[in-house]
């Protein structure tokens, strides 16, 4: 049994380095290639978990192997469009000028009403304002509004607004993060003087305090009992 507790620890680790070393987007988006790597090494892992007999090596070196082979794979289709597009496909247009593409609908295997489920998820029920409906490499569909029925932004309206910038956590679950607190150009009085200006004592009484680089403050306290 201690065997097996140690073997799946060892196995656990190695896969998240893999995952890791293939990078943020590998995890978000899975390209065909990355999801057919992320079947094996699942796969790959499962066999020395489940058989003592199996040498660990047996699933660590095939795991390293199909990691590198995607580092290889990443390279290759960030330098050749031709290799990226073998790799994961193009784009497809699905509409364009308010007009559905029977034959991008079929090559692709989307039916009509999974087309307007889709437009439907993003707040789109008038088929006539969608420009382009674009499905894209990741499986996700794109549209793109005619810019009359784009919506509307403060610039469009001649408002200027400084931007806020961005929110960083500086009590999280009680805790006072200091690290971040520097970031922000703070110190720990200011930080008290804006409890007490949301009625808290101690920080150990806050479940979350965001700043931004413009100092305002969102403060969220604990719950009675929490």
């Amino acid at each position: 049994m201690g065997v097996a507790f140690v073997r799946t620890i060892i196995l656990y680790v190695v896969l998240i380095i893999a995952i890791r070393l293939m990078g943020k987007r590998q995890i978000g988006e899975l390209a065909p290639s990355e999801l057919v790597v992320a079947v094996l090494m699942s796969e790959l892992a499962a066999v020395p978990m489940q058989d003592l007999g199996t040498p660990l090596l047996y699933g660590v070196i095939p795991i390293f192997t199909l990691m590198c082979l995607t580092l290889f794979m990443s390279a290759g289709m960030m330098k050749s469009l031709r290799f990226r597009s073998l790799m994961c496909g193009r784009p497809s247009v699905l509409m364009q000028n308010g007009t559905i593409i029977q034959s991008e609908l079929r090559k692709n295997r989307v039916s009509s009403d999974e087309l307007i489920e889709e437009l439907r998820g993003q707040n789109i029920t008038d088929l006539s304002t969608v420009q382009y409906a674009i499905l894209e490499t990741n499986g996700k569909l794109s549209a793109i509004l005619y810019p009359e029925f784009q919506p509307s932004t403060k610039k469009d309206a001649g408002v200027n607004e400084q931007s806020k910038g961005l929110p960083i956590i500086l009590i999280n679950d009680g805790a006072t993060l200091d690290e971040n607190r520097r970031v922000v150009g703070v110190d720990q009085s200011w930080v008290e003087d804006s409890l007490r200006q949301h009625g808290i004592d101690n920080a150990k009484k806050v479940f979350l305090m965001i700043v931004d680089e413009c100092h305002n403050v969102y403060c969220l306290p604990k719950e009675v009992g929490g």
